[in-house]
């Protein structure tokens, strides 16, 4: 049952912020994009998204395989970087 809210809720979420950005699209139908600006658009959202993906994957990925234990001495109780002789 708390699972089937989660998911309506965002679904709902998910639902507003489509309605608003086709609202916001289609509020300025005077303006014309030629071309090269809807390249532009298309090709600025593709690498975004692509550079955020990546990035993302990069971290679970660190987490998963332990390489950033390294950096969690202050939790382990080790000896930091600052109290090497």
């Amino acid at each position: 049952m708390r699972t089937l809210v989660v998911v309506t809720v965002l679904v709902a979420l998910l639902a507003g912020a489509m309605a608003v950005a086709c609202q916001g699209w289609f509020a300025f139908e005077a303006v014309d994009i030629g071309f090269h600006g809807t390249l532009a658009l298309v090709l600025g959202v593709s690498l975004s998204l692509f550079v955020g993906i990546g990035l993302m994957s990069l971290v679970f990925f660190s987490s998963r395989s332990g390489r950033d234990n390294i950096a969690d001495w202050h939790r382990q109780g080790a000896a930091g970087p600052e109290d090497d002789p």
